[in-house]
């Protein structure tokens, strides 16, 4: 797996466009109406991230933000007061948020096209670091941390959403319900939705249980089963991967575990989706 596959995939795929239906052209018109859709639909699907993100404190602070998607958590990190910057390894997300900052009138500091694994900032340069959903998919996710500890400064923050290893969807959705789902479909030759097609095509590929292992299958049940590569993560998992901090607070939020109708549950807080941590350089890793 390498950095040029996953950009390559996002390149092809922004993310979430696919649940509101994706521009057709460049007009303004276009894009303004197709940003009130997406970030009506993100946020009605996933109110807890304003709610998370009205706990943080941006007003007057160098944010950085890792992974731009549609670029709906930037325009609330500058509408809280974030000193704005964000990165994207696809110039389609950097272009598409450029557009949405013109249309609103938002100001900011930059935004461009990078690789978290290199970072073209100075050490020390911001005060947070925010990454929702991003971080999960970096193979290189501790070269990633110790760039992120780097641009930090020396009493910054990182804070970033995970996908949960401790989580119904982990232990329950992917781990054993769908896999039985392919199981049967494999056997009986149904291909159904195009989802469960691609995943049977990919099963043919791959051979059938080489595909099942959770090793490979994770990766095709987070983002679509195209998406090359996703991690989940436990506690331990965070405190091993992003070695250069201290892990100061996790919380779960986000009851999500498809095909399963459990978004009544009343369990985010202990088997949510997604895990937002917030992390601390250690001491000394910043060179200046």
């Amino acid at each position: 797996m390498n950095e040029a596959e996953i950009g390559n995939f996002w390149q092809e795929n922004p993310c979430g466009a696919q649940f509101v239906g994706d521009l057709t052209d460049d007009a303004r018109i276009a894009y303004a109406d197709f940003f009130d859709r997406y970030d009506d639909y993100r946020y009605s699907t996933e109110s807890h991230i304003l709610t998370n993100l009205d706990r943080i404190d941006f007003r007057g602070k160098r944010v950085l933000e890792i992974g731009l998607g549609q670029g709906t958590d930037s325009e609330q990190l500058i509408r809280r007061g974030a000193i704005y910057t964000g990165v994207d390894l696809t110039d389609e997300s950097v272009k598409r948020v450029k557009m949405r900052f013109d249309i609103k009138g938002l100001e900011y500091e930059s935004v461009r096209q990078a690789s978290v694994l290199s970072l073209p900032f100075e050490d020390a340069s911001f005060d947070i670091v925010y990454s929702h959903g991003v971080l999960h998919h970096v193979p290189d996710v501790r070269t990633a941390g110790t760039e992120i500890a780097r641009v930090l400064r020396p009493e910054g923050e990182l804070i970033a959403m995970l996908y949960a290893k401790c989580s119904l969807n982990y232990l329950c959705s992917i781990a054993v319900v769908r896999r039985l789902g392919l199981i049967v479909a494999y056997l009986v030759g149904a291909r159904g939705s195009p989802m469960v097609a691609e995943h049977l095509d990919n099963a043919k590929e791959a051979g059938l249980f080489n595909y099942l292992t959770m090793k490979n299958f994770v990766h095709r049940n987070t983002d679509g089963p195209r998406n090359p590569y996703s991690k989940v993560y436990s506690i331990a998992d965070v405190q091993a991967d992003f070695s250069d901090f201290n892990l100061i607070r996790s919380y779960r939020s986000f009851m999500h575990a498809p095909p399963l109708p459990v978004k009544w549950l009343p369990l985010a807080g202990i088997l949510g989706w997604h895990l937002w941590v917030h992390l601390t350089p250690k001491k000394g890793i910043q060179k200046s």
